[in-house]
């Protein structure tokens, strides 16, 4: 039988970027990406797709358009592309998010 269970608790903590650091759950071409954001994560611009929840903590983020607010238990849904150009910004001492990504 396939486990369908997730266990974050269980899986390595990764720092592609200083203030970054994530935990990947792979499945074929799918990827649930637990996404922890400090003040110390320098802030970038992103044009990657990101659907997902903010788990605990607060996010600004910007956008060409204006600045957005995001706090836990909000979802978010960012299409993919320079015209969805976005960085974000910790509010506090870290954030949280969930992220269902493809590989």
């Amino acid at each position: 039988m396939t486990d369908y269970l997730v266990n974050f608790t269980g899986l390595p903590w990764e720092s592609p970027a200083p203030g970054i650091r994530h935990k990947l759950h792979r499945v074929d071409a799918r990827v649930l990406r637990l996404v922890e954001y400090s003040r110390e994560m320098v802030p970038h611009w992103c044009i990657k797709g990101h659907v997902g929840q903010i788990v605990a903590g607060s996010l600004e983020i910007e956008f060409g358009s204006g600045t957005q607010r995001f706090e836990a238990g909000n979802w978010l849904f960012i299409p993919p592309g320079p015209e969805h150009a976005h960085r974000a910004f910790v509010l506090g001492s870290v954030a949280i998010a969930l992220f269902v990504e493809d590989a």
